[in-house]
């Protein structure tokens, strides 16, 4: 092992925090992550439950005269 790759492995890794964009440490002594805190967990967690992230759905256009097969 070199002394640069040594180094790296002792620096814990500081990533951005998806829910509130502060500094969150990415490694194992951080039960959140990749969040910074209990509380931006549960924010991200409430956000799935409620249905906020969707992905989009192209709809079909809407028939001007209804259901064909109910015609």
């Amino acid at each position: 092992m070199t002394a640069s790759s040594s180094d790296s492995a002792k620096k814990p890794r500081i990533v951005v925090c998806p829910a509130c964009g502060g500094s969150s440490v990415y490694g194992p002594g951080n039960p959140f992550r990749p969040f910074c805190s209990e509380r931006c967990k549960g924010i991200d967690l409430g956000a799935w439950a409620s249905e906020q992230f969707r992905m989009p759905v192209d709809a079909p256009p809407d028939e001007p005269f209804g259901d064909p097969k109910l015609q």
